[in-house]
């Protein structure tokens, strides 16, 4: 095994520190709940990515979720080399932008309208103060372990970095706005009903991932989002799915499409960018017209729509437009999941592996994970020691037990094959070490 990071990550990492809070501009890529200092990375190619100090890793993380094509697909480097040439932002509709806008509402027609910002953030915050606005009501309905972004009122008992860190809350965000956020448990409807009974009258909308991917990858109960959508119709609340992963992560679309549950309200980002700063949400016509310069509800961005991430994402929805793509991608997942699997049952070390498509976790757990409560169960500290094995032997995955593998269309057998002699050897690490 070779020593990681090497000196001159290690340096940079140093000079980071000095300059930017724990050295990062987001808290899991600091490696806290993993141990150890962080790789600085130089570049990316394909399936890998490459660290100052010149060693090339199988990638996993994938910039968490966008590069669902690998790294530097040469058409997107093309692309945004030739945006770039014809300017970088001009604060005045494009034509990039409207076609972008055209491809995104023919593959997701839940969203009818469609409105571009800059990060799944902006989408989820935008989202909600809209269904607020439709619904004339204040509180939101979120799970327990779902991430929705850093927007004040998310942050409570949320998902990704916030379970790595032990941040079930965060400081800054006042108790009255907070209070508006009510919990329920991930796939439990009548936890979901019995709220709706007790606070149905104040509710404006639930908002989850309909495949959550924020603790860990969980997929949803047979019945589950079909009961959410009877519940907030009943009620007269709107659903809203934050497909910042999903979206065009299984397919051609979003989720939804192949759940067969239509949500009032979506939210968009990651791989519609391209590996660019891109998000949107959308839905249906009568609820966006609520949204400025239409209607009462106030959004906006200086570099939203931009023509670089436009002509990026355009060239995304090109690539991906084809079942051959995602049935390659299915192939390479199961190959991925039955290797781990097979590495994990040589090593006798206890996992429970959760798959979506291209996205899974191993978690380190006998029971199986289906909720926020049963992912909290996993062993974080088998997770980081397993971790920092792969790392040393040359795999690059998400440094927290709650976060997804991202399988790319340029991961391939070579890759799948000594990912997993990689994870049988860190596996049978763990109990002699």
């Amino acid at each position: 095994m070779s020593e990681t990071p090497g000196p001159r990550s290690r340096e940079l990492f140093e000079r980071a520190r000095q300059l930017m809070p724990g050295g990062v501009s987001s808290p899991v890529r600091a490696f806290k709940a993993v141990g150890g200092d962080p790789l600085v990375i130089a570049y990316g190619s394909g399936p890998h990515i490459f660290d100052v100090d010149g060693r090339r890793y199988i990638d996993y993380v994938g910039a968490y979720g966008p590069l669902i094509l690998g790294h530097a697909p040469p058409r997107i480097a093309d692309v945004v080399a030739g945006a770039a040439k014809r300017g970088t932002a001009y604060g005045a509709t494009s034509e990039l932008e409207i076609e972008l806008a055209r491809l995104i509402c023919e593959a997701v027609p839940s969203m009818e309208l469609v409105r571009f910002v800059n990060s799944g953030t902006e989408a989820t915050m935008s989202a909600l103060r809209l269904a607020r606005a439709a619904t004339g009501r204040d509180a939101i309905v979120k799970f327990e372990g779902g991430y929705h972004g850093h927007a004040d009122g998310l942050l409570v008992r949320a998902g990704s970095g916030a379970i790595t860190l032990s941040l079930p809350d965060s400081a800054g965000v006042p108790k009255a706005y907070a209070a508006e956020t009510l919990l329920a448990p991930y796939n439990d409807i009548a936890a979901v009903k019995a709220l709706f009974e007790a606070e149905g009258e104040r509710i404006a909308a639930v908002i989850l991932e309909p495949i959550a991917a924020n603790m860990g990858v969980v997929p949803p109960a047979p019945g589950f989002l079909e009961g959410l959508r009877e519940v907030t119709t009943q009620y007269g609340a709107l659903l809203v799915f934050d497909e910042v992963i999903t979206g065009f992560r299984l397919h051609y679309g979003a989720a939804q499409t192949l759940l067969n549950v239509t949500p009032d309200l979506t939210c968009l980002g990651k791989i519609i960018g391209g590996g660019l700063p891109v998000a949107a949400y959308g839905g249906r016509r009568e609820i966006m017209e609520q949204v400025a310069p239409l209607g009462p509800v106030y959004q906006a961005g200086t570099l939203s729509g931009n023509p670089l991430a436009m002509a990026a994402g355009i060239v995304t929805m090109e690539m991906l437009n084809s079942e051959v793509v995602y049935q390659r991608l299915e192939i390479t997942s199961v190959y991925l999941e039955d290797t781990l699997r097979r590495a994990a049952e040589a090593a006798e070390v206890p996992v429970r592996l959760n798959r979506a498509g291209s996205i899974m976790t191993m978690f380190f757990t006998t029971e199986d994970v289906t909720d926020y409560a049963t992912a909290l169960k996993a062993d974080r500290d088998r997770y980081a020691a397993y971790f920092r094995g792969m790392l040393s032997r040359g795999v690059f995955l998400a440094p927290s037990q709650f976060e997804a593998m991202f399988v790319s269309t340029t991961h391939g057998d070579d890759e799948v094959i000594a990912t997993g002699e990689a994870a049988e050897a860190s596996l049978r690490d763990l109990d002699s070490a």
